[in-house]
């Protein structure tokens, strides 16, 4: 697995805002804990001034630790942070000094990240961040094409239907983002088989290498 035995490793996912996790390693997540790593989400901000109307102010960070179940991460593994949604820019420092600490309380053995290339400025603000957080540790960078101008398919985590399945599972978790098109089934099943079909599989996630320690 990526040159990674998986089993008893730690993999910390690194989510700017609920749904990021899930959206860019889902599949990739459901398959490390199917081969024995331990994995931690670190949620940045549960978007509380994007929740849509008539859903209580809440309800993402519900809807995360839900997704997270339903791929196998516990409660007691997700941390939450509440910076405000499109602010992070403003709090680089804190979010570089949360990340310090969660790098010495979970001492991952790889974190997946938001891609560099992501033009999200939360999103853009906790890849760089991580960077300084985590210098020794292996970091990938996750897709997500709606905020990717460019993206560099370096790595490809192969995957079976039921891992892609269970990101689709999991993504269908958050009732109150289900009007935006890249939380379809058909989606991210399509993605994942694109994908795949550039290297000879039938599905896979792609990710950037930020950093690969053997």
């Amino acid at each position: 697995m990526m040159g990674l035995n998986a089993k008893d490793k730690r993999i910390l996912v690194l989510a700017p805002h609920t749904d990021d996790g899930e959206l860019g390693a889902g599949g990739a997540v459901a398959r490390l804990l199917e081969e024995g790593a331990e994995v931690f989400y670190a949620v940045f901000s549960t978007c509380e001034e994007s929740v849509p109307a008539g859903f209580p102010k809440d309800i993402l960070g519900r809807e995360q630790l839900a997704a997270a179940a339903s791929l196998g991460v516990g409660e007691d593994r997700v941390t939450f942070f509440h910076y405000p949604v499109r602010k992070f820019p403003a709090f680089r420092q804190e979010i570089l000094e949360d990340m310090v600490k969660l790098n010495r309380t979970i001492r991952p053995d790889l974190v997946f990240a938001p891609s560099l290339h992501d033009v999200h400025q939360d999103h853009h603000t906790v890849a760089e961040e991580a960077l300084r957080a985590f210098k020794k540790t292996g970091i990938l960078g996750y897709e997500e094409p709606w905020n990717d101008l460019s993206f560099d398919n370096q790595i490809y985590i192969t995957l079976e239907e039921r891992h892609v399945r269970a990101k689709a599972r999991a993504v269908a978790c958050y009732a109150s983002q289900g009007i935006r098109d890249y939380t379809s089934e058909d989606y991210l099943l399509s993605l994942a088989h694109c994908h795949g079909i550039q290297i000879g599989k039938q599905y896979a996630e792609v990710f950037e290498t930020v950093r690969w320690v053997l």
